[in-house]
């Protein structure tokens, strides 16, 4: 009760001074001095008014800042959310883009067959990892069927080795049991182009005689039934002739990069019998 009645007297002390100070700064002129009663009065009471306008001002900076933190924070949240938004529309343009310029160069691609072509998604690999196969979105009821060959725009791909009503599963060129009849381009020596389980394929059955150069365009031969000719297959990167061996060895870059498939073309109404006469 004490410390109440101290605090009440203080700030009615305070008040009274500041009133004096007041008055006395009203009713003296401009240009008149203050006599030294008021100028007891101004040094007393002028420490309680500085503390008392510091304390205002302190209160009013904390509150105003208080409310700009608090729409800054929620202004900063609301332009994080759209530049999310946006940068998400922005990758799922990119997105439709660069599938829109795959499916224009396989749309190419197709009409450079000149045969009926099934497009199709690649969904996966062999689950059984054995052999270097995919898998795509397109069975019997598209059409397709077993041996089938497979391409993209970079070249061959591969064949169809299984095949179900709404799915395949298409053995890869690299695959070592994948052989495919081939010349090279340039100098028109034929081959027997064949995978290594690895990135590479091997070109067998290439005389000593023939002329195969580091470079070369290996090209399908159209003989054996399944790929139409000319289709890219792959560049040579190396060639030379064993020791006491009948048969150069040729190592083949596939023109296709297996790790980024997305899209395929499966060719479909190949004369089997127009390309064995070929």
């Amino acid at each position: 009760m004490q410390g109440d009645k101290r605090f009440r007297t203080l700030w009615i002390s305070i008040f009274f001074g500041c009133f004096l100070l007041f008055l006395f700064s009203s009713s003296s002129g401009p240009k008149q001095p203050w006599n030294p009663v008021e100028q007891l009065i101004v040094e007393i009471t002028a420490p309680f008014q500085r503390l008392i306008r510091q304390s205002i001002d302190a209160t009013e900076n904390f509150w105003m800042n208080y409310f700009y933190l608090v729409d800054v924070r929620s202004e900063n949240a609301r332009l994080k959310q759209t530049a999310d938004a946006l940068r998400r529309e922005n990758n799922r343009y990119r997105e439709l883009l660069a599938t829109h310029e795959r499916l224009q160069k396989l749309l190419q691609f197709k009409e450079m067959v000149q045969r009926p072509a099934t497009a199709a998604q690649v969904i996966g690999a062999d689950p059984t990892g054995w052999f270097k196969s995919i898998i795509i979105d397109k069975g019997k009821d598209a059409g397709l069927s077993w041996d089938m060959p497979v391409v993209n725009a970079s070249g061959v791909v591969g064949r169809i080795v299984s095949v179900s009503k709404n799915y395949a599963k298409v053995l890869l060129i690299v695959d070592q049991n994948s052989a495919v009849d081939c010349l090279t381009q340039r100098s028109r020596d034929r081959g027997m182009v064949k995978g290594t389980g690895g990135r590479l394929c091997k070109m067998d059955y290439m005389a000593k005689s023939s002329d195969v150069a580091v470079g070369d365009l290996v090209i399908t031969s159209g003989l054996g039934g399944v790929f139409p000719k000319g289709l890219p297959v792959g560049t040579v990167t190396e060639a030379k002739e064993g020791d006491g061996k009948l048969f150069k060895e040729i190592d083949i870059m596939p023109c296709v990069d297996f790790s980024k498939l997305e899209e395929v073309l499966v060719i479909q109404g190949a004369d089997r019998r127009l390309e064995d006469a070929e």
